[in-house]
């Protein structure tokens, strides 16, 4: 069954042997039936030549003196038939120019023997041997598949041929005759009869035939519309999880098996959740379709599989033969995003347009490992990218502390660190400038590992941020500062970092306002520092918190204002009691320039009304600079070194013994 008579016949799939006409319908029969006909035929002459060539010893027996003639004559018709046949089949002949070939074989084999076998003085024993005549006949009808009126002028022309012999070249009486000439006639006729119900059956089986591939056809099709959906996003028509898992396996084993390298990359649309609260959810949806339609647009000709991995997140993958190709791809999905200008006027970071994070990582070495493993370096190096300020692409390095195998440990380890006692507070001391007396302490959270060895909070804070017990880890320290600090009265003021995290996290409040319930600490004795950075979005629910805890008396400090992007946004929403300039522009107030800049920031900050801290005061030169410009408090090493509550408690020890005399 050709696709062609498949394709005609799928124009018309409700009534399609009324769509196309009889005529029509003949000619793909006969045509898409060409190549078995033409086996068949040949098979079958074949068979039919060897049985002729047979016939020969029957000659011999029954009329010995025309044998010589009528063997010949099988002889020559029948080896001249296969070598025409044969050359034909050979050159790719129709079946119909076979179908000739064949016809006319017949007739020729049937006159050839009759007209010599009826020279025979064996009269009666020709009369008896004519009727094998009629096998002729049948095999024009039967034998071969022959279209049915060519097969009825066959058989007639051997009908005729034998009548005429039988009555003109043969004597006999008029009953034999009449009962001879019966039996060819009704051999022609029943013949012809069952030739003309076996080419309707062929007819009716090849229009079944072509019924039945139809419908697999559209079966196969509804399979593979399926498997297509399974596999594909229903949103932006990329591949989805599934395709792309089995993507990443396919590279996987090739890059175990024979060492095709090759790289995934991880893509966030920055702010996305903002984009969506703002524009809302058809919009947000529309943004990820222009997204996808552009990573496709840009990788349709290579080897890149682009898919969505989940929500905001798409994924590519691409053999690859170096990390510069890497970086280069990364970077290219980044720019190819940027460069849609798709407006989103509500991001935090001085960006005005949707953006993408990029994550990318890849094979190193072969052997070992496991096929989770590179997603998962890919998810660490978009959090690197995240962090980072957004709108980057960064490659995974298992050198950096904040992405090598260690940082997994230490993640583990954050969640059993307060049964285990291995985080403390250590507190830096905070100067009033004008009177250089310490006006509050600073806690700062410290972590060590089972052996010991300190990490470094850089390290740890955001692998806590990222899987959540930071909210904990928080609680902690607020209860701890309380406890060692505030309910023993060794400092006016202690200040704790608070996450943004921490914010969002139902009852933070309430917690809080237990914690100062338990340690009969009062609230305005404890200051939360919320750090300026990319995480710390303006709801409705951060803003209700901070509400919260003012209620309680909490002072709510800005801390390292002007190293992010919401600071200006933050000042104008909340009425923070303290904002802490960050160190570098103190530090930067060596030239003229960044004193100008310091001097600005300072300005800004005064016309809002908060107190001013700043940070990183390291020299009595830096000291001076920060009494003429005015500034509230000092924090650095200048002003003390941070040094856990011991250390403090003791120094509340000896100046009671100096105030009692007794020192």
């Amino acid at each position: 069954m050709t696709e062609t008579t498949i394709g005609l016949i799928d124009s018309d799939t409700e009534g399609w042997a009324q769509h196309l006409s009889p005529t029509h319908l003949q000619m793909l029969y006969h045509r898409d039936g060409g190549p078995g006909r033409r086996i068949a035929t040949r098979r079958g002459l074949w068979a039919a030549v060897l049985v002729y060539l047979l016939f020969s010893l029957t000659d011999i027996i029954l009329i010995p003196d025309v044998a010589h003639l009528t063997v010949a004559a099988r002889f020559l018709v029948g080896l001249g038939t296969l070598v025409a046949v044969e050359w034909q089949f050979r050159t790719g002949a129709s079946a119909d120019r076979m179908d000739v070939t064949c016809a006319i074989a017949l007739v020729l084999a049937y006159g050839g023997w009759l007209f010599t076998a009826i020279n025979t003085h064996y009269t009666e024993t020709i009369s008896y041997y004519l009727v094998f005549g009629a096998i002729f006949m049948m095999s024009a009808n039967l034998f071969f598949s022959f279209r049915f009126l060519f097969s009825v002028s066959v058989s007639g022309i051997m009908l005729l041929a034998s009548i005429a012999v039988l009555f003109h070249a043969l004597p006999g009486n008029r009953t034999y005759q009449l009962s001879f000439g019966l039996f060819y006639v009704s051999c022609f006729i029943f013949t012809s009869y069952v030739n003309w119900r076996l080419n309707k059956e062929r007819y009716n089986v090849f229009l079944n035939a072509v019924e039945a591939k139809r419908q697999h056809k559209e079966a196969t099709e509804r399979g593979m519309a399926l498997l297509r959906l399974s596999r594909t996003d229903p949103l932006t028509g990329l591949d989805n999880r599934r395709a792309v898992d089995e993507r990443l396996r396919d590279l996987w084993h090739d890059w175990q098996k024979h060492g095709r390298t090759f790289g995934v990359m991880l893509i966030d649309v920055d702010f996305f959740k903002r984009f969506n609260d703002c524009y809302g959810h058809q919009e947000g949806d529309s943004c990820l379709v222009f997204v996808a339609e552009a990573l496709r647009r840009t990788f349709d000709a290579t080897d890149v599989t682009i898919g969505r991995y989940g929500g905001e997140e798409f994924i590519a993958l691409a053999p690859l033969s170096g990390e510069d190709e890497l970086k280069a791809l990364a970077e290219d999905i980044r720019g190819v995003v940027e460069d849609l200008n798709i407006r989103h006027e509500q991001r935090l970071d001085g960006f005005r347009t949707v953006t993408v994070s990029v994550g990318a990582t890849f094979t190193r070495h072969l052997g070992g490992g496991k096929l989770e493993k590179i997603i998962h370096e890919a998810d660490r190096a978009l959090y690197l990218a995240k962090a980072s300020g957004r709108n980057c692409a960064k490659l995974f390095d298992p050198g950096d502390p904040q992405s090598n195998d260690e940082s997994e440990n230490i993640a583990g380890l954050l969640g059993t660190a307060i049964e285990k006692n291995l985080v403390s507070l250590v507190y830096q001391p905070i100067q009033d400038v004008a009177t250089r007396r310490t006006c509050g302490l600073e806690a700062l959270m410290r972590l060590n590992m089972p052996d010991g060895i300190s990490v470094p909070p850089s390290l740890f804070i955001p692998l806590a941020e990222r899987n959540g017990t930071i909210v904990d880890l928080g609680r902690w320290a607020i209860r701890t500062a309380c406890l060692e600090i505030l309910a023993n009265d060794l400092a006016p003021v202690v200040s704790v970092n608070v996450s943004p995290i921490q914010l969002k996290a139902p009852g933070f409040a309430a917690s809080v306002a237990a914690i100062l319930g338990d340690t009969g600490v009062s609230g305005n004795r404890l200051a939360f520092e919320i750090t300026e950075g990319l995480d710390m979005e303006m709801h409705a629910d951060v803003l209700r918190c901070i509400g919260d805890l003012k209620l309680l008396g909490i002072e709510i400090w800005l801390d390292d204002f002007g190293t992010g992007f919401a600071g200006l946004s933050w000042l104008r929403l909340i009425d923070f009691d303290t904002v802490k300039i960050d160190r570098s522009f103190l530090h930067d107030s060596v030239t003229p320039r960044g004193e100008a800049m310091l001097r600005d920031i300072i300005g800004l900050i005064r016309n809002r009304g908060p107190r001013i801290l700043i940070e990183g005061v390291e020299s009595e030169d830096q000291m001076t600079l920060t009494r003429r410009f005015g500034i509230d408090r000092a924090q650095g090493y200048y002003v003390g070194r941070p040094t856990g509550a011991e250390s403090f408690r003791h120094f509340r020890s000896i100046q009671q013994r100096r105030a009692s005399g007794r020192y």
